[in-house]
């Protein structure tokens, strides 16, 4: 059972409710302010992200307030100077997607000490003290999807022979899903070996040179798991120059719309399937019920599923190019 704790908010939001004002000479009403809520991710170039954005500023225009998305260009110290920005600017809320999530905290803690809710989506903060700053996190299961990657992994090898992770450990929804295909291997005794996990920065430019990398290092691999699709896909492209695809298997994470095709067309044996659009809907929700004044989860975690071939054959949300 998540833990449960009731979060009382600031007077200043109190702002959005019209208040009358009654005096000798008649009856005056104080027009409301719209609230405002600064969201930064990491990469708001990544389609993922781009969804997100979209999602929460249409959910958020339906319950009367604004939500400004920002990138923060997988850079730590231009997220804290965004969150700095947000608390000068007098925004009633954050919405954080770290692109460092331990490096964020002096962001979080700013924000805080000025009153201002911070809520994390996607990407957990590093730290059990600033965890606690934060009101409350949604995003996806990323240790359990990192275990599905693990399955599929050992499923489509055999379970036989040496393997490589292309992993992105400045971020902990990414760290989670490699201890999750770590730990699953470990657990059900697999006769897989990962030989190297390096880096891949989480983009498809950057994971074609680790993986290439990986490939001239370690040319017997015979899989590679990519912990989101772009570094996937950069996988499969450097796999390809090799002229090792028949040989070798690449596993990514998201099941975005590139991710979805590319399983289609059996580039990839599998991407663990996120859901943005829950993430977005949920953190709005969070907000307002936090406005409310009700109950929150502290946690919320989405469970992932596979996608693999068999998923994509008629899958709409693939053929209209889609989450």
């Amino acid at each position: 059972m998540e833990q449960r704790s009731r979060f009382v908010p600031p007077a200043a939001l109190g702002l959005v409710i019209a208040v009358l004002v009654v005096g000798c000479t008649g009856t005056t009403e104080e027009q409301p302010r719209g609230l405002r809520v600064g969201m930064t991710c990491m990469d708001l170039t990544n389609p993922f992200f781009k969804l997100i954005c979209n999602v929460m500023q249409e959910e958020a225009s339906a319950h009367g307030y604004e939500v400004v998305c920002l990138d923060g260009n997988n850079d730590a110290a231009t997220q804290n100077n965004q969150l700095s920005d947000f608390v000068a600017q007098g925004y009633d809320a954050i919405f954080l997607n770290a692109a460092d999530s331990r490096a964020a905290a002096e962001g979080v803690k700013r924000a805080r000490a000025t009153g201002i809710p911070v809520f994390t989506f996607d990407v957990q903060m590093t730290d059990e003290e600033v965890q606690e700053l934060v009101v409350a996190h949604i995003g996806s299961d990323n240790y359990q999807g990192g275990r599905l990657a693990a399955k599929s992994m050992m499923e489509v090898t055999g379970d036989r022979g040496q393997i490589a992770i292309v992993a992105y450990p400045e971020i902990n929804s990414a760290r989670l899903r490699v201890e999750g295909f770590r730990d699953y291997l470990a657990e059900n005794a697999s006769r897989l070996e990962i030989v190297t996990e390096l880096n891949g920065r989480g983009n498809r430019n950057d994971g074609y040179t680790t993986a290439t990398d990986i490939l001239q290092a370690h040319p017997d691999i015979v899989g590679l798991f990519a912990i989101n699709d772009p570094s996937a896909l950069g996988a499969h492209a450097a796999v390809v120059k090799a002229g090792r695809e028949d040989k070798l298997v690449v596993i990514g994470f998201d099941a975005s719309p590139a991710g979805k095709q590319a399983v289609f067309e059996k580039k990839l044996y599998d991407t663990p399937q996120q859901f943005p659009r829950k993430v977005a809907v949920g953190t709005v929700e969070l907000f307002v019920k936090y406005l409310e004044g009700e109950e929150l989860e502290r946690r919320t975690l989405i469970p992932c599923a596979h996608y693999r071939y068999e998923d994509s054959v008629e899958d709409e949300s693939r053929i209209r190019e889609q989450w």
